[in-house]
């Protein structure tokens, strides 16, 4: 007996029966209705674009197959990388976390996992993103004010004291100096005498987003390409349950794309770095268990399910099909979901944890292995305890009072979310044609394709909200000009800072400047090899307490520096 994913559409004549059944129904319940009580709009899409029917029915599922569906834990994955999925256990709870000086975001850590948060998200910043110490003239006013400052070793130790790296995992928001921040993380590991196979955790380390959405690069696109293989052959040999980069569609998505645009890029992107890592000799199952991606879960509720759904699939089916790639593992594409921030309003700010629920709902709905919620206070500032506990609580609330976690997939089945599903993955896979065609990732960012792809959607977008076509509730529609918007933000110690760059002060003169100065030589002669890793010098530098600074400034001298071509 041949099994089907819809019950019902079972042969070519229930089919037709069920086409004409809709056509009579048009003609006859519908047409009469709508005589007397017009729909409300002439034309229906999903947030990407993607035209909608009235009704779905087994007519529009009849090109899925149950081998496109399947079942939990098996290729395609369409249903989750895992058999059990949340019967098992729920997803990480991941609350980002970062401001100030380590000795600060190392209190909200522990505030967060007494909440019971079970893994730790860091984010840091702009200096440090950047490569830039604090006490450069370029991070003034910014040290610590969107994340934490991290310029030495001994600022990794401080952040991560007292907590247990071997019991929980942490994941790092960083792209162009990544690669810097795990070589401390490894190097504050081994001086704790940590067993660094027991490390979890994920630096986010996706640069080629970057070029084209968030514009945070040091070094041209090759070069940069070349640090994450890098990091992803290191850590095969070293981190076996690290994940060294996660591929990020999320910041394509909060730059302006829509859920196929954001799906699709993130798509090219692991594409190219697996291509990079393999064409340096390593075989693709040898690192690509360790491959993790980060999307965002926008409002549109259905799309987001069916994006979650199909990436999945899409991917299992690049990995298998061009990359040879043989063990599940592999081809399990495993990634952390974070609700969007450019979603939420200074006006009427209590809509955002409305507007975070629903989102991270559709992430669960769509088998995501790890979460952050956002706090209703983020289009003011970093988010406060109280906002960051709101967010949590909203969680685990959806974990353990909603029983979604009790059926995996529960979606699975439903005329439309698997009508969508496969009609985001058709339009996935044109994306990435049209990304080969042109050359390549690489190529594509130097025309600038995909920056004007995204700028494009971000333009029809403001002006669908200017014009009230797209509503935003509290902004556009139902809006109260009495009500008092303002919360009780989060507020940055204005002393951190000066207090910041002391302590790299001190660290600097105390430190055995020969030993950096060797260092950073080493680290020189390495880059000038591009053959050679450069995570191993990296380590070596951190640990002779080299800064951020001084590490990223050394490789500018042999990889040179990017300056993006504007499009307009």
């Amino acid at each position: 007996m041949t099994a089907h994913p819809h019950p019902g559409a079972t042969d070519r004549h229930d089919l037709d029966r069920i086409a004409a059944d809709l056509v009579s129904w048009e003609a006859d319940e519908l047409a009469a209705f709508l005589a007397r009580r017009p729909e409300q709009r002439d034309d229906y899409r999903t947030a990407s674009g993607i035209p909608l029917e009235r009704v779905y029915t087994p007519v529009d599922v009849a090109g899925t197959g149950w081998a496109d569906v399947g079942l939990p834990g098996r290729y395609p994955y369409t249903r989750g990388p895992y058999p059990t999925m949340y019967r098992g256990r729920p997803w990480t709870m991941r609350q980002i976390a970062g401001y100030g000086r380590p000795e600060e975001t190392n209190q909200r850590f522990r505030y967060l996992m007494e909440q019971g948060q079970t893994g730790l998200s860091v984010d840091f910043d702009m200096p440090t993103l950047m490569g830039y110490d604090s006490d450069d003239p370029m991070s003034v006013g910014e040290v610590g004010r969107e994340g934490v400052a991290v310029d030495t070793l001994a600022d990794m130790e401080a952040l991560f004291d007292g907590i247990d790296l071997e019991n929980i995992s942490v994941s790092m928001t960083i792209n162009p100096s990544a690669w810097i921040l795990l070589a401390m993380y490894v190097a504050a590991a081994e001086k704790r005498g940590l067993d660094l196979t027991k490390l979890s955790g994920t630096i986010q380390n996706d640069i080629l987003k970057e070029y084209i959405a968030q514009k945070e690069w040091i070094y041209p696109i090759e070069p940069s390409i070349r640090i994450v293989r890098d990091t992803i052959t290191y850590s095969a040999e070293h981190l076996p349950r690290y994940n060294p980069v996660n591929v990020s569609g999320y910041h394509i998505s909060e730059a302006g794309a829509n859920a196929v645009q954001e799906a699709a890029f993130t798509m090219a992107a692991a594409r190219t770095y697996i291509r990079s890592v393999v064409d340096s000799g390593m075989a693709v199952d040898r690192f690509a268990p360790r491959l993790s991606y980060y999307f965002v879960a926008q409002s549109d509720f259905f799309e987001e399910v069916a994006k979650f759904r199909a990436v999945r699939r899409c991917y299992a089916r690049m990995l298998a099909e061009e990359f040879g790639a043989s063990q599940p593992e592999s081809m399990r594409m495993r990634f952390h979901t974070q609700t969007a921030a450019a979603s939420l309003t200074k006006a009427q700010p209590l809509n955002n944890i409305v507007r975070t629920t629903l989102q991270a709902l559709s992430g669960v709905l769509g088998g995501t292995q790890s979460l952050h919620t956002n706090g209703l206070d983020e289009a003011y500032a970093i988010p406060s305890e109280l906002a960051m506990k709101v967010a949590l609580r909203t969680q685990q609330i959806i974990a353990e009072e909603t029983n979604v976690t009790s059926v995996i997939d529960p979606l699975a089945g439903s005329y439309y979310v698997e009508n969508l599903t496969t009609e985001i993955e058709n339009r996935i896979r044109d994306y990435l044609d049209q990304v080969e065609d042109m050359g390549g990732m690489v190529a594509a960012i130097e025309q600038g394709w995909f920056q004007r792809e995204i700028a494009d959607n971000a333009f029809e977008q403001a002006q669908r909200k200017a014009s009230g076509d797209k509503t935003v509730v509290g902004v556009n529609k139902y809006v109260d000009a009495s009500e008092d918007h303002t919360v009780e933000t989060h507020k940055i110690d204005p002393e951190s800072e000066a207090r910041q760059i002391r302590h790299l002060k001190q660290i600097k003169a105390d430190r055995d400047q020969e030993a950096v100065e060797r260092a950073l030589a080493e680290l020189r002669r390495a880059a000038a090899d591009p053959d050679t890793n450069l995570m191993y010098p990296t380590v070596d530098a951190v640990k002779a307490h080299a800064s951020m600074g001084e590490i990223v400034n050394t490789l500018k001298e042999v990889l040179g520096t990017y300056r993006e071509t504007p499009v307009f």
